[in-house]
């Protein structure tokens, strides 16, 4: 456990900071702390995925990873044209669209996962 967590913070630290370098190319500078998050942590649990449990594995794993990716890219999608058009508050719009993130990566689960 405590060698995962060590490999985790390693690979995560190295990659966290290649993609921040990668982010800070572009403008506006906020892109920096989002190529940082979410790609460094996935290929951190990946890389532990396939040490652990072998590639089979971690390609059902990746596959899952890219279905929540894409239901997340149509719920912040909705939710900032509602924003935009609707003049909603960020927070009823935000929650009044959760469920429509989760069908998305239900329905693509049902569809490419299983």
């Amino acid at each position: 456990m405590l060698q995962q967590m060590l490999v985790r913070f390693l690979v995560g630290g190295v990659v966290v900071s290649a993609f921040a370098a990668l982010g800070s190319i572009f403008k506006p500078k906020s892109f920096a702390g989002l190529f940082g998050a979410a790609p460094s942590v996935a290929l951190a649990t990946l890389s532990l995925t396939i040490a652990t449990n072998g590639r089979l594995y971690a390609a059902v794993e990746a596959r899952s990873m890219a279905a929540g990716a894409v239901a997340f890219l149509l719920y912040t999608a909705c939710v900032s044209r509602i924003l935009m058009h609707f003049q909603w508050r960020a927070l009823v719009a935000t929650t009044a669209l959760i469920p429509l993130w989760f069908a998305t990566a239900l329905g693509l689960w049902f569809i490419f996962l299983r």
